[in-house]
């Protein structure tokens, strides 16, 4: 029997998060993505406590105009921008079982232009 959407995304998954664990000094950068918005949000598993989140949400990025491929980039940005602030410079990507493609993709490099090292 075939696997819906959600739950093929849902094995994808927890295959990535038993590699992939985040401490303070190297957060994940963990996505989500609906139809509508994405959020990304930096987290230490050691302590299982979010340090920081960006989101197409956000008062900035939602009043302004574009794609979502564009908002996707202005998050990627911004998490950046919050995490060298923060003194974070190094995290490990977590797509969340999301193809690297699209506007995950652009969040990524975004961040990366940020100055974020992954």
């Amino acid at each position: 029997m075939a696997l819906t959407k959600i739950e093929r995304r849902a094995k994808i998954k927890m295959r990535v998060r038993k590699i992939v664990k985040g401490t303070a000094e190297r957060p994940r950068m963990c996505i989500f993505r609906s139809n509508k918005e994405i959020y990304a949000q930096l987290i230490d598993d050691v302590q299982g406590v979010t340090l920081l989140n960006a989101s197409s949400k956000s008062k900035e990025i939602a009043g302004q105009q574009g794609t979502k491929t564009e908002k996707a980039a202005m998050v990627g940005k911004a998490i950046a921008e919050k995490a060298l602030a923060a003194g974070i410079e190094n995290v490990v990507f977590d797509r969340g079982g999301y193809l690297y493609h699209g506007r995950v993709k652009q969040l990524a490099d975004a961040a990366r232009e940020g100055g974020l090292k992954f």
